[in-house]
């Protein structure tokens, strides 16, 4: 049975007493970009330093990946390689990344089969199946459940070659490039 991703968050009632103020499962996203996988968009925090505290804090899900000091947490079932892929029209696949993943396209290599470079440290572990990540020149690890690999701007690209799903957790974190 696979993991069935789901959302806590704690926070502060009004006396500042520690509660649960969420417990869901989030709702998957899914784009023809990338046939048969489900972006599941957790939590995000605002550019610049991270606050604790706050009353009703609410998410920054959008842009996709976050700015200076910001974050984002989402899962990422990568459909298996035997998912037919569908034939669109660039333009409206564009389109629709555009309105439900803003943001998402924008580090991507014009024509480069999926490598792409953000200013973020980014922690991916693998929950469920397994995934590929291939850096420049064609260096490739694949992950299995349990591998955490934590990625440092580094140009690369993730594809599933296997047969079944695999689930990823990203924790992205804006960064400066020096």
């Amino acid at each position: 049975m696979s993991i069935q991703p789901r959302l806590i968050v704690t926070g502060h009632d009004a006396d500042g007493k520690a509660v649960f103020v969420r417990d869901e499962p989030p709702a998957p996203t899914r784009v023809a970009l990338l046939p048969g996988s489900d972006f599941f968009l957790l939590w995000g925090t605002p550019d610049g330093a991270a606050r604790v505290g706050e009353r009703d804090p609410e998410p920054v899900l959008r842009p996709y990946f976050p700015g200076l000091g910001g974050s984002r947490a989402l899962f990422l079932r990568w459909a298996p390689h035997s998912a037919e892929p569908e034939v669109h029209d660039p333009d409206e696949v564009a389109r629709e990344v555009d309105e439900k993943l803003p943001g998402l396209m924008d580090p991507f290599d014009p024509g480069g089969e999926g490598m792409h470079t953000t200013d973020t440290v980014d922690y991916g572990i693998c929950l469920e199946g397994e995934l590929c990540l291939t850096l420049d020149d064609e260096a490739e690890v694949t992950l299995t459940p349990g591998t955490c690999v934590v990625q440092l701007g580094t140009r690369h690209r993730w594809v599933n070659r296997s047969d079944r799903p695999a689930l990823m957790c990203y924790v992205q974190i804006g960064a400066a490039r020096v």
